[in-house]
């Protein structure tokens, strides 16, 4: 499978996004939403108690003494940062447990989109969890070191700059995912055929990691994401 050179346009691929969540009100796809939105709606606002609680406390540990005459600067930094530090964990979470629904989800989107029945084969469920484990430990051994940056003065600064992109290119990598799986393409695969796209499968991750720290919207926003993936991927393979 290849890609044409128009889905390296991050302005194009934040429109797909954008698509996404314009065909969540087709009437064909409420049944495969149900559950994901619900799994959503129970682990977001878990999330939001938490930070609403200890997010704010953790942020001063983590400014020193000398960088204090800068709060009024890296106390948003830092906030954002940790407020997107929580809800990327917890959507990585949401998609290991809704990973099997979303593959049909994409599954139906490709139909619908192609006017051809059958159009996407959803993976049988041991292949989906299989794969979305190693998404996720592909994704824990490079969140990590990035996490570290956090405590070590002077480079904290721009920690949450790095984080960014590394959580715009995760949530890239996790939703393109069940369309590709769909074509039967394994995770090592996926992964070049978004380096092939580099800017933008970051254009398309950033606009969804966005998505995910809005209370309320962030309860469809995955997937809105998985159905803009699809249309994405769909319109910029080469044939």
């Amino acid at each position: 499978m290849q890609l044409s050179k128009k889905g390296n346009n991050p302005v194009l691929a934040v429109g797909y996004f954008f698509r996404g969540l314009r065909l969540l009100t087709n009437p064909q796809l409420r049944a495969f939403l149900i559950i994901p939105v619900l799994i959503n709606l129970v682990l977001y606002s878990v999330v939001l108690a938490l930070g609403y609680f200890y997010v704010s406390d953790l942020i001063d540990q983590f400014i020193p003494d000398w960088l204090q005459w800068l709060n009024w600067i890296l106390w948003p930094l830092f906030f954002i940062s940790f407020f997107i530090a929580g809800f990327f964990s917890f959507t990585v979470l949401a998609n290991l447990i809704a990973a099997p629904f979303y593959g049909k989800l994409a599954a139906k989107t490709l139909s619908i989109i192609t006017g051809e029945a059958g159009a996407g084969e959803e993976q049988p469920l041991a292949k989906v969890m299989v794969a979305e484990l190693k998404r996720i430990g592909y994704l824990v051994v490079r969140a990590l070191p990035l996490l570290l940056l956090f405590i070590i003065p002077g480079i904290n600064v721009i920690a949450p700059f790095l984080w960014a992109l590394f959580g715009a290119w995760g949530m890239a990598l996790e939703y393109m995912a069940y369309p590709l799986e769909n074509e039967g393409m394994l995770f090592t695969e996926q992964k070049q055929l978004a380096k092939s796209i580099r800017l933008g499968a970051l254009g398309f991750g950033g606009i969804t990691m966005a998505g995910l720290t809005l209370p309320l919207l962030n309860i469809v926003v995955a997937p809105a994401a998985v159905i803009g993936a699809t249309i994405y991927l769909h319109e910029v393979k080469q044939d």
